[in-house]
Order: C-alpha cells, then structure tokens, then sequence
C-alpha cells in the first residue's frame, strides 16, 4: 500500500459504458484501466497490479464468470465486482459462486456503483494490491499481521490495530470519523466504546511513534475521529483540538 491511489481495472466490452465508468472513478481519484474483452482483461488482470476489478458478465472471448473462475483458481484474490444486465437471483448466485465479492445489476445509479467500489476497496485495505504499509521506516505486513519497526524489532498486531491501522492508512490524510471505524473494524459483532478505539490508537503509537506523547503519524481530530500521515508533520495535536 502506498499514498496513490487505488487501482481500478474495468473489464466491459460496451465503450460507451466502459468510458463512463473511467470517467466517475477517475473523478473520485482512482487510477483506471479499461479492458475490452475476456482475453485482454485476463492478461490485464494476471499481471497482479490491480486493487480491484469491475467485470462485466457478458464479454467476448470468455464471460465474466468463467474469468472470474479462473482468476480465483490461480490464486487471485483481487476484489471483484460483477456488473450485468442479468439481475436474477440465479446469476447473482452464480458470480459470488465464482468468486465475485459483489454484484450489480445494469442499469444501476452510478452514485450506488461508487458507494460499493469504495466499501470494496476499504474492506479489503487495497490488498490486491501490496499487502505493504511503509512508513518511517516500518514496514507493516498487512497479510501476515506483523510489523517490522524501523530499529528492527519485529512486532505481532492484533485484530483490531491491523483494522484500525489499514482503515486510516487506506484514507491518508483523511478525517476517519469514529463512526466509520467502528463499522469498518468492528462491524455489527461488538459494541465497543470509544475509550476502546483510543486504547488501541494509543497501543499503535506506542509502536510506530517516536514519541507517543506528540504523534506525527497517527493524529487526533478531537471530538470527530482520527488522520493517518505518511510523512511526519510539524506541529501537534493541540492545534486539531
């Protein structure tokens, strides 16, 4: 993972939707590449470089859902979301069978689109991919759950620091409102308090921080959420209070 932005690769034959689809992504910042049949979007798709695949069912040279099988048979688990203009339960059923993350009937609202394209992407920390976070020095293993500090020690994260840590590093440079991170982290199963997200926000420092006291990283937007900085940044949280 790194600052850039996510990678989008659109697989869709129809060019009038393809572009559109380029232009509203690229209008939220993704990088975009556009694949106009089932072969170029397979040799799009094997070179690895993608955060997230768009990929139209029905495409020259192979469908949707027998790329999608191939992918996932060779190991790819880049984030897919199916579009179609078939809609039926059954063929819904049939793209998460073969290994779509979600799937969206045509013709959709492309605000819905963008809304789902981000929860894939938040959900999946840009895994597709790196699964690297590199800053100051540390390297964070966001697949292994591990951390390599900057002096060398090797560190285990839990659950919910790799959580926390992939949300807001995902949104650098972002407010991430405290809302957003109990459902992104903690979803419906737990009902934590917010002392409980500043207990784990407090242990992250503790790791990545030279000086947990004065974070330059992990920052405090006091009464709203926390704001992840790759690059240290002058001053200190008193002036985000």
């Amino acid at each position: 993972m790194s600052a850039t932005s996510p990678h989008v690769l659109v697989i869709e034959d129809e060019r009038a939707m393809a572009a559109v689809l380029r232009d509203n992504l690229e209008a939220e910042g993704h990088r975009v590449s556009i694949a106009g049949d089932g072969p170029s979007g397979e040799t799009a798709w094997a070179r690895g470089d993608a955060d997230l695949v768009v990929l139209d069912v029905m495409l020259p040279g192979i469908d949707g859902f027998a790329l999608c099988e191939q992918r996932r048979d060779a190991g790819d688990r880049t984030p897919v979301l199916f579009l179609s203009a078939r809609g039926e339960p059954e063929d819904r059923v049939r793209g998460l069978r073969a290994g779509g993350d979600d799937y969206l009937a045509k013709p959709f609202h492309l605000p819905e689109f963008i809304l789902r394209v981000e929860a894939l992407l938040r959900r999946c920390g840009w895994s597709g991919g790196s699964d690297l976070l590199r800053f100051a020095g540390h390297t964070v293993d966001l697949r292994a759950w591990t951390a390599t500090l900057a002096d060398g020690r090797q560190e285990n994260l839990g659950e919910r620091e790799l959580g926390i840590l992939r949300l807001l590093a995902s949104r650098a440079g972002e407010v991430v409102r405290r809302d957003d991170i109990l459902d992104e982290v903690w979803g419906d199963d737990a009902f934590p308090s917010s002392r409980t997200i500043d207990n784990v926000v407090l242990r992250l420092r503790r790791l990545f921080e030279p000086d947990p006291s004065r974070p330059v990283h992990l920052h405090t937007v006091w009464g709203v959420g926390y704001r992840f900085t790759l690059e240290p940044e002058d001053g200190s949280e008193e002036e985000e209070r």
